[in-house]
C-alpha cells in the first residue's frame, strides 16, 4: 500500500481546527510518554537496577504533575 509523504505542504492544507487537534494530541502523547518513563525509572530504582539517589518518589511526583498539567492544559482531542 503506498503511503503519502508527509511534509509541511500537507500540514498547511489542513484546516486550523484539525491542526490544533493534531497538535494537542501530539502534546498529550508526549506528556504521557514522559510520565511513563518517569514511572519506569522509579521502578528500576526500587528494584536496584539503577542507583537510587532519592528519585522514585520525585519521579512519581513528576509523572503526576505532567499528567495533571496535560489534562488541564490540553483537554481531550476533539474539543479544541
Amino acid at each position: 500500500m503506498p503511503t503519502a509523504e508527509w511534509n509541511t505542504s500537507n500540514w498547511n492544507t489542513l484546516n486550523d481546527d484539525v491542526q490544533l487537534a493534531l497538535s494537542r494530541e501530539a502534546l498529550r502523547r508526549a506528556a504521557e510518554t514522559l510520565a511513563e518513563h518517569a514511572e519506569l525509572l522509579a521502578i528500576e530504582m526500587e528494584h536496584g537496577t539503577l542507583n537510587d539517589r532519592g528519585g522514585p518518589d520525585a519521579l512519581r511526583l513528576f509523572a503526576a504533575v505532567v499528567r495533571a498539567t496535560n489534562a488541564d492544559a490540553f483537554g481531550p482531542v476533539g474539543h479544541a
